[in-house]
């Protein structure tokens, strides 16, 4: 089966298609733009079925991550996943954004237990801690870095929120990836699969509100 993996919960605008009866993934496309999810998702998405040479009708499943996120980019990707899966009636399924980092950091020579944290912004890391074997223990969680439960920053650490704030994340793991990849993601998606777990509902993780609300008290002005 053909999963095209993608993901716009970070700045990484990141997308993958990958093949599960091979367990290759055949296309990759990846850039790092916190502030142009929607102009790069859809062509990322034409690359990597291009350079496949793969057309849509031959997908057999979505997968998108699903934060947590911040709401504008998060968005960006569920969308498209919700509409392709309903354009090519085949399954969307849900991967924590997290974990995708954690699996990538697994597959580049991590072991133990680990911490994964990407920015949050606000002075704030969505976080997530994995045991030896790499399953998630705790998290997915947002807090201000000096808030984090007590030893987590003790732990070894991965992710751009990591490499944001070293005097929380006292045991940052050098050389390993600080953003989403969609491979990761969908490498991970065919494990759990193959191994029948069942992956999350393509519902986001926000974690918090938006950063953009309506003001309180907002009053509504009709047209005399």
């Amino acid at each position: 089966m053909l999963l095209l993996a993608f993901d716009t919960a970070t700045p990484a605008v990141t997308a993958a298609l990958h093949d599960t009866d091979s367990g290759e993934t055949l296309a990759t496309a990846d850039a790092v733009d916190a502030r142009r999810h929607g102009e790069l998702l859809l062509p990322a998405v034409d690359r990597v079925l291009r350079e496949a040479g793969v057309g849509k009708e031959q997908l057999g499943a979505v997968v998108v991550g699903v934060g947590p996120g911040p709401y504008t980019g998060l968005r960006v990707g569920l969308v498209t996943a919700a509409a392709l899966g309903h354009a090519l009636g085949i399954p969307v399924h849900g991967v924590c954004t997290l974990d995708g980092i954690a699996h990538a950091a697994r597959s580049a020579g991590l072991t133990g237990p680990f911490t994964a944290a990407t920015d949050a912004r606000r002075k704030e890391v969505y976080w997530a801690r994995y045991d030896a074997s790499g399953a998630r223990v705790d998290g997915p969680a947002v807090d201000r870095p000096a808030e984090l439960p007590e030893g987590l920053g003790d732990l070894p650490a991965v992710g751009a929120g990591a490499v944001l704030y070293p005097e929380t994340f006292r045991a940052l793991v050098p050389g390993m990836p600080e953003h989403q990849s969609a491979a990761a993601l969908a490498a991970f998606a065919a494990a759990e699969l193959a191994a029948g777990r069942e992956l999350l509902a393509p519902t986001p993780l926000y974690l918090r509100r938006p950063d953009a609300e309506v003001p309180k008290n907002y009053k509504t002005v009709l047209p005399a």
